[in-house]
């Protein structure tokens, strides 16, 4: 059980795993995400589900290496096996009726992107796909999102590959020509989905963003990942991950993301460390 059947890493610090878990891919839609574990003593770490096989069995996880556990994570082979892997949770991304959409995705985010892009392609929808990187060497699942939408928009903050400029420049330009949607779908970096909104506040389209803040049980029991939305606490895990992101207070989303920021550099180098001692 759980054990890697494939691996790819797609930049230079993001990588692609295909993991057995047949109890998950039976139920798994897209917008829900598993948490994993890649060895016994390892921190729990929430990836939410790129793909899934019904039946093969399988779930496909994307992640960025960031920190001690990812590391260990991306220290897995093909044939390792990680020690448990829980889901799927959260509440899947609600999709019926939609069919005209432009779904966002910004950086490793656009791993949450892509299945909902492909499953709003496989209902019919006419999909306009905007994806963003800082450069070239950042971009990630190009094809897929080409597959998968009926138009892609391909920025680069230094316009190394695609279009220079963040997403919010297309979107601009897409609601300024009148164009009409049933919704705006934007997951990523957390300032990223701040502008998106308000971007399409003043066109009053129905916008979405996937939250992913610091998250432990992913039953709704720690509240660690508690988001305001409306002025009302909600809880990412269980009432989410997606929001109407007119009503998430994003200020306050950033700054409880940088809590635990100085913890997570010093796992990291504890982590190189180790890493270290153990190949001398």
């Amino acid at each position: 059980m759980y054990r890697i059947v494939q691996r790819e890493s797609l930049n230079a610090s993001v990588t692609r795993i295909t993991v057995e878990a047949p109890l998950v891919a039976r139920r798994a839609e897209a917008g829900q995400f598993v948490i994993l574990r890649a060895d016994e003593r390892g921190e729990r770490i929430p990836l939410t589900i790129a793909d899934h096989d019904r039946a093969r069995g399988t779930v496909t996880l994307i992640f960025q290496v960031v920190g001690g556990a990812t590391m260990s994570l991306d220290a897995k082979r093909e044939g390792d096996r990680l020690a448990d892997l829980v889901g799927p949770l959260g509440r899947p991304t609600d999709l019926d009726g939609m069919q005209k959409a432009v779904v966002i995705g910004g950086g490793v985010g656009c791993a949450i992107a892509l299945p909902v892009a492909k499953k709003l392609r496989a209902q019919g929808a006419d999909v306009t796909a905007i994806i963003g990187f800082r450069s070239r060497d950042q971009v990630i699942l190009e094809e897929e999102f080409r597959a998968a939408s009926t138009r892609l928009i391909l920025m680069t903050d230094d316009g190394s590959c695609g279009e220079r400029g963040n997403v919010c420049v297309p979107l601009r330009r897409l609601l300024a020509a009148v164009e009409r949607y049933d919704a705006v779908l934007a997951i990523g970096p957390l300032v990223m989905m701040k502008f998106v909104a308000a971007e399409t506040r003043p066109y009053k389209v129905k916008t979405v963003a996937s939250m992913n803040p610091i998250m432990i049980d992913g039953t709704g029991m720690c509240g660690c990942c508690r988001v305001s939305v409306g002025g009302e606490m909600k809880f990412a895990c269980v009432d989410g991950p997606d929001f109407d992101a007119h009503l998430v207070d994003f200020d306050e989303a950033i700054r409880r993301s940088r809590t635990y920021s100085a913890f997570e550099a010093a796992a990291r180098e504890r982590h190189c460390n180790l890493y270290k001692r153990e190949v001398k």
